[in-house]
């Protein structure tokens, strides 16, 4: 007879889709919000010039604007009303994190619950409207400067203000609706899809320069073997542990004593995930994009050194990239993803203790020395699969962006999606055995009672 745990382990797979009613809605819900979102980048933001768009987007897609467009799904590159993409919320994110860890009443209200996180989920939405509403100004008078707006004028402004904050507001509801109803994170698949979505013209346009000749046969193999190579080393290292060893002492209830048990703290390598690539990504978007549009005017000074420092492969762009890495690395670890007074509080009322460190303030001591430890090496890794491929597309010309923040993201939310995936395969699983073993308690009841009654 089959066991359990044998039972568990053949349902956990692709075929027990069709049986979990649940999980099958979710990932149709999800899949049609994603739909939605590919369709809105191809509607047109009004009174754009689209001729002179194309030809613009031709000449900066070999710089920061392919960038910008891939991040955006395309949006940018075609004016979509989904133009400014998800950029705005994540940084409103970004900005009210940081003021939760220095203002001490925004502290205060995050460790209220549930009523906390939902105060401080609105104060993202007010700055995400803010930094969204400052983008489109900026990104309409850059319309206008390069000379890509068919109508200039305060009307032009307003119209494409209001449609960018607009696709801006309903990509976050779009993405908070995924996270609550559907599968995955809603945000990092909304720029996990934008990403993908532009993957295959990229590589099109990369084969079609090696057919030409402009790229020899050695590089696009080199570039094809970087790709495998930095996609098995960020699985690898997304699935990299550091085990704390955790004792449990013998307790007594009632009559009975329970031997003490062990077990382990698994502390990840990238405890933060893709979260620090996509908040560096973030800023460095933020200006460059508007600058990057002013090109075809006369630029002030900061816009000049921003197109002449920051754009990919500089020098300063890749100090800054990298250092903002490193920053939300340690940042997000230690304010979101594992804080070690929680953890060693948590540990001390399950009495639980890692031996030889005294439990409560030690302990928190102990874990984050050993979390500062293994972020040395976590970002590390995500410093270096974003700039390597930037120091090489840099040094080779590759004609199409090809980044390891892309990479890194592609990878990360996939395996985060197929994980919650096997989640609620196994948890409809658990629901059926139940189920099963409810059933047959109750027949054996019957066959009990059967023969007393007669």
């Amino acid at each position: 007879m089959v066991s359990a745990a044998e039972q568990m382990a053949a349902n956990t797979s692709w075929s027990a889709l069709g049986k979990a009613t649940d999980l099958r809605n979710r990932i149709l819900f999800t899949l049609g919000l994603l739909i939605v979102y590919r369709l809105g980048t191809f509607i047109p933001v009004p009174g754009i010039d689209g001729q002179a768009l194309r030809e613009f987007m031709e000449q900066a897609g070999q710089g920061i604007g392919g960038m910008v467009s891939m991040f955006t799904g395309g949006a940018l590159g075609r004016m979509g009303i989904f133009a400014l993409g998800i950029m705005p919320y994540i940084s409103a994110s970004i900005i009210v994190q940081l003021l939760t860890s220095m203002v001490p009443a925004l502290e205060q209200l995050k460790k209220e619950g549930e009523q906390g996180r939902k105060k401080i989920n609105q104060y993202t939405r007010f700055g995400t409207v803010a930094l969204a509403t400052v983008q489109a100004y900026g990104l309409a008078v850059s319309l206008e400067s390069g000379d890509l707006a068919t109508d200039p004028g305060m009307f032009f402004r307003m119209s494409t203000m209001i449609t960018l904050v607009g696709g801006t507001m309903f990509l976050m509801w779009l993405g908070e609706q995924i996270t609550a109803r559907g599968i995955g994170n809603g945000i990092s698949l909304i720029i996990f899809v934008g990403i993908i979505a532009e993957v295959p013209a990229a590589l099109a346009q990369f084969f079609a320069s090696g057919r030409s000749g402009a790229i020899s046969p050695a590089v696009i193999v080199g570039v094809i073997v970087m790709v495998i190579a930095v996609i098995t080393f960020v699985v690898f290292m997304e699935r990299a542990l550091r085990k704390i060893h955790i004792q449990y002492p013998r307790r007594q209830a009632g009559m009975k004593i329970y031997e003490g048990g062990s077990s382990h703290l698994p502390v990840k390598v990238n405890p933060a995930g893709v979260i620090p690539a996509i908040f560096a990504s973030s800023l460095l978007l933020l200006p460059v994009t508007i600058s990057t549009f002013s090109s075809g005017a006369t630029n002030g000074p900061v816009m000049s050194w921003l197109l002449a420092n920051f754009g990919p492969g500089q020098p300063l762009y890749l100090l800054f990239f990298a250092s903002m890495i490193v920053f939300f690395a340690y940042f997000y670890t230690f304010n979101v993803s594992f804080k070690p007074d929680d953890v060693a509080d948590n540990l001390k009322k399950q009495n639980g203790f890692v031996p030889g460190i005294r439990p409560g303030k030690k302990t928190a001591e102990y874990l984050e020395y050993v979390v500062n430890r293994v972020l040395v090496l976590g970002s590390a890794y995500l410093a270096a699969v974003c700039l390597l491929p930037e120091i090489l597309r840099g040094q080779f010309a590759i004609p199409f962006y090809f980044g390891g923040t892309s990479v890194l993201i592609i990878v990360s939310v996939t395996m985060d999606t197929i994980q919650q995936v096997q989640s609620h395969l196994l948890a409809h699983q658990y629901e059926g055995l139940i189920e099963k073993s409810q059933l047959r308690g109750k027949g054996k009841k019957r066959g009990r009672k059967g023969p007393s009654r007669r």
